[in-house]
């Protein structure tokens, strides 16, 4: 077992070759916010700018999860294949930065040098999902941001990546297409533009809201609303009622 780490570092030099620097590290944002804000931009707001969070049954399994996934930044090898686990990433063309929870390194003549091993290896990105498959692209866009970060840092070209859902115990595998990369270089500046003005975006109720860990702390505006439209109709039906 080697240091995923040490892998990582003697080869991230090499992207200051590449890239000029768009956001300075103290700018980053988190990766894994992508993923809210896919889902909803409100929600995203409330933990990543208004620093607010409530755990539900989902979302603890969810850390348990994750927590086997990276299992302290080790590297095993396995014939043509490296595995690292709990790999730090960032990119400051997209202005984020995170954790991937496995980066597998497949023997290739596409590959790039990796310190301590001969040969070739082209990295795959794996990200690890407790549940099914979503409805959304939520997944799909943060694996992308994951690959891009390390095309960043590797100087290199990642076509695919994989998403591992435990309940099925299954990999879907994802191609990171032109289309793909663009939303998430969209997505990145408004996260950036959100929270830079410190703004809280305002959503309509969903059918997915009652899922949400945030809804007793989201929805109550929303419910108050709700009550004040209540209180006024039934004011003036007991008006109508008295004519």
């Amino acid at each position: 077992m080697k240091s995923g780490l040490r892998i990582f570092r003697d080869l991230s030099p090499r992207s200051l070759q590449v890239y000029k620097s768009m956001y300075s590290e103290d700018d980053y944002l988190m990766l894994s916010g992508l993923q809210h804000f896919v889902y909803c931009r409100r929600q995203w707001a409330l933990i990543h700018i208004e620093q607010q969070w409530a755990e539900n049954e989902r979302t603890v399994d969810g850390h348990l999860f994750h927590t086997v996934a990276h299992n302290s930044e080790k590297t095993e090898k396995r014939g043509n294949l490296l595995i690292t686990r709990g790999l730090g990433i960032k990119s400051s063309r997209l202005g984020l930065s995170g954790i991937c929870d496995v980066v597998e390194f497949h023997r290739s003549e596409d590959g790039i040098t990796l310190f301590a091993y001969e040969g070739l290896w082209q990295p795959y990105p794996v990200e690890y999902k407790k549940g099914l498959p979503k409805t959304n692209e939520a997944d799909e866009l943060q694996l992308c941001a994951q690959a891009m970060c390390l095309e960043e840092m590797l100087v290199c070209h990642i076509p695919a990546g994989s998403l591992f859902y435990g309940e099925n115990r299954r990999r879907k595998t994802v191609e990171f297409t032109e289309q793909m990369r663009s939303k998430v270089c969209r997505m990145a500046e408004e996260m950036h533009d959100l929270w830079n003005k410190g703004h809280t975006p305002a959503v309509k109720p969903q059918k997915g809201c009652n899922a949400c860990s945030l809804k007793e702390i989201c929805m109550p505006g929303l419910s108050k609303v709700k009550a004040v439209s209540d209180y006024i109709e039934d004011r003036l039906m007991e008006e109508k009622s008295n004519e």
